[in-house]
């Protein structure tokens, strides 16, 4: 339509729905897979490294480079087909060929991986994979195959896609270094699906092992985390009673309250990753729509047994963390309201001797207002009975009459100016 601007990322956006194709594999076939990840930040990865790992294979067959930015490539490198992609915390690498090895599960197929390429990539391996694809008409033969490949007692084997695949694997590293899954698809099953069923079983894999990477750090903060909950059950024991210092009490509670969160903020990653694998992994296997085959435990069965309880011990770790944060911040605040009340009533207790000592400042002062009273008084009288005595001689009067009758004179007209400058200072 003319007339309309198109979003700038419009395109990109709708491509990135189809960048990453299902692989076509044919039956009988087979298929190897790696998956890297840094041991460390790898989210933070140089994603670069990645491609250049990828390009120095391709330049080995002679292939295709893919573009710089590119998230995921498929094409041919020699006789097989090899599907790369890039994700938020590893890289995978998948090999596909047609036919099947003399031997199952021959690691000498994983050999197609050169070996000093492999000791030059920019990370560890997190899991790899060896996938056997077979054809069957009917389920003879499937059970006593998949126990000579599998250990019994932790094999999955389950009928797929309206029993049109039936899949197995034990999720045990074989003494070659790789998981091992099977396939058995009807000659009907097209190329496609089988792809797809390839893609799901190497991400319930690789997600599956992502997940555990949780478990891992929950079990490295298990002891700290006893340990600071000891120290914060006996801090709050503590403020139950008489404390001898509060200010160190709350300077514990802070330092227990930053670990904690430090603590926090270098394990949100890693336990949201894992919450977010374990959702990956359960759709994948709840897409393949799985059915019991031969009495043994589906895909499903053995999640929940083996995988679900990691998952449940991740997810506790995250929330007594979590709880053990919000107690210490909660403790800080009791014995902040604390120290505050403690402090309120020091201070009821500073005014009320204040005045108390205001009140006998007062007392003193009147005290000290009357014996001035007084002194000034004698002063005033001497000072008068020096200008009457002789108006008393005149007037017959001794100097005791006229020394009586002026002091109470004196002393009231003295007590009158002390009062009246008294009042006019307050």
């Amino acid at each position: 339509m003319t007339g309309l601007t198109d979003h700038p990322l419009r395109y990109t956006l709708a491509n990135e729905l189809h960048a990453r194709p299902f692989p076509t594999v044919a039956s009988p076939g087979r298929a190897a897979y790696l998956a890297l990840k840094p041991a460390q930040n790898a989210a933070a990865r140089d994603r670069a490294a990645d491609r250049a790992h990828l390009v120095a294979l391709l330049d080995r067959f002679g292939a295709q480079h893919p573009q710089p930015d590119a998230t995921h490539w498929f094409g041919q490198i020699g006789k097989f087909h090899l599907k790369w992609e890039c994700h938020t915390e590893f890289v995978t690498y998948t090999l596909f060929a047609e036919g099947l090895d003399d031997r199952a599960f021959d690691p000498v197929f994983f050999d197609a991986f050169p070996e000093d390429w492999l000791a030059t990539a920019p990370g560890t391996r997190i899991t790899s994979a060896l996938i056997r694809i077979e054809q069957f008409t009917g389920d003879d033969g499937i059970i006593d195959k998949a126990n000579d490949w599998f250990v019994g007692e932790s094999m999955a084997l389950s009928r797929v896609l309206d029993d049109q695949l039936v899949i197995g694997t034990d999720f045990r590293i074989d003494a070659a270094g790789h998981m091992r899954f099977a396939m058995f698809a009807r000659p009907e099953v097209s190329a496609r699906r089988v792809g797809r069923v390839v893609q799901r079983l190497c991400e319930i894999e690789t997600y599956k092992a992502m997940a555990m990477l949780g478990l891992a750090r929950a079990r490295d903060l298990a002891p700290r985390m006893g340990a600071i909950d000891r120290q914060l059950s006996a801090l709050m024991a503590d403020m139950a009673g008489p404390m001898s210092d509060p200010a160190e009490t709350l300077k514990a509670l802070l330092n227990i309250s930053s670990e904690l969160e430090n603590i926090v903020a270098q394990s949100s990653f890693r336990f949201g990753a894992t919450g977010a694998y374990e959702t990956i992994v359960n759709q994948r296997i709840e897409v393949l729509r799985e059915v019991r085959f031969g009495g043994r435990q589906t895909f499903a069965e053995f999640m929940m047994r083996r995988f679900d309880p990691a998952m449940r011990t991740v997810k506790s770790t995250e929330g007594r963390l979590g709880a053990m944060s919000d107690r210490a911040l909660r403790a800080g605040d009791l014995l902040r309201t604390r120290v505050d009340v403690e402090r309120s009533a020091q201070n009821q207790e500073l005014l009320a001797s204040m005045d108390r000592r205001a009140d006998l400042q007062l007392r003193l002062q009147r005290t000290v207002e009357g014996l001035s009273v007084v002194a000034i008084s004698y002063y005033a009288v001497n000072l008068v009975l020096y200008m009457v005595a002789p108006l008393g001689d005149a007037a017959g009067l001794t100097k005791p009459i006229v020394t009586a009758i002026a002091t109470p004179l004196v002393v009231l007209l003295v007590w009158f100016m002390v009062r009246r400058i008294r009042h006019k200072l307050e």
